[in-house]
């Protein structure tokens, strides 16, 4: 970790974060078709449309906006009033923005000879393309971006890490966690986090949050965040006794069933109402999440976390 990385950091296994974050993305995500392409003008409709709209509301209209303007050049040839007429019929909201990303495609056609600037500063200078929209198109287009850090990932660094409310402790832990120049899949895997496993009711274990291993809300059952001032529900304290779990068996620690109860109940009891098989029923579901390897050794059920 760098001198200058954020306190809520310090002891994080960064490299191990970053892989199971990623090797979670690959192995399954939704599948948007501006995730497919890396052409700057198609990654920038759907930044647009993508503003205060749900994303499966835009796969139509931006699959339409591209069938009528194909390129950068088609659509700083349309006319104005049939951009904004299509934003109109297709309820995208906020007509302005219809009519900025006219004037961006006049730019990049008249200012950079039809070819997209790469990096984020430039990328800022089209009109109506503010910082998040910039780096977004950096990062997806041209993988040179920063680390992307919007609602959703002030949200995921802040249960996860304990990152504090702070805009600049947000951008210091997003980049320092971010792999040096992997800008595209880091910023799409950390922003499908956020939106399919920890949103503001979170789901994860039903949606295999690769960070439970490593996230202070998951062990203290806490999910406040910035953008939910007040405990969410979630299932009951059953998904925090696993988080309890997680946090006993961490630094490569095994333990018997009468040694690990205690640690996650104080009421634990081996033959009681929260015993041996109610544990046992815990370790269970993490082993089928694949957090927790379960063994039967001596006579004594034993359990660790998978590596």
């Amino acid at each position: 970790m760098s001198e200058d990385a954020p306190a809520a950091l310090s002891g994080v296994d960064e490299t191990a974060v970053r892989t199971a974050l990623i090797e979670w993305y690959e192995a399954d995500h939704r599948d948007y078709p501006w995730r497919r392409t890396e052409d700057p003008y198609e990654i920038l409709v759907s930044e647009v449309m993508s503003q205060q709209t749900q994303l499966d509301r835009v796969v139509d209209a931006w699959e339409a906006f591209l069938d009528r303007w194909p390129t950068v050049a088609d659509l700083a040839a349309a006319d104005r009033a049939d951009v904004v007429g299509f934003w109109t019929s297709h309820s995208l909201g906020y007509n302005n923005r219809a009519k900025y990303l006219h004037e961006a495609a006049e730019q990049v056609l008249t200012e950079y000879d039809g070819e997209f600037p790469r990096d984020p500063d430039e990328l800022s200078e089209l009109m109506g393309v503010g910082p998040y929209t910039a780096n977004a198109v950096a990062s997806f287009a041209f993988n040179n971006g920063d680390a992307v850090v919007d609602t959703n990932v002030k949200r995921v660094l802040h249960r996860a890490f304990d990152v504090a409310d702070d805009d600049s402790e947000f951008e210091r832990a997003a980049q320092q966690l971010m792999p040096e120049g992997e800008s595209r899949i880091w910023n799409n895997a950390i922003m499908e986090l956020g939106g399919v496993a920890c949103e503001k009711t979170p789901s994860c274990d039903a949606a295999g949050c690769p960070w439970r291993e490593f996230c202070h809300a998951y062990e203290t059952g806490d999910f406040t965040a910035p953008d939910v001032p007040t405990q969410p529900e979630f299932e009951g304290s059953r998904r925090q006794m696993r988080g309890r779990v997680v946090s006993a068996l961490k630094d490569d620690r095994e333990l018997a069933l009468d040694d690990l109860g205690p640690k996650v109940r104080v009421d634990y009891v081996p033959d009681g109402e929260y015993g041996r098989e109610w544990l046992r029923g815990l370790l269970g579901d993490l082993a089928d999440d694949g957090l927790v390897s379960v063994d039967e050794r001596d006579g004594d059920t034993v359990a660790r976390l998978r590596k």
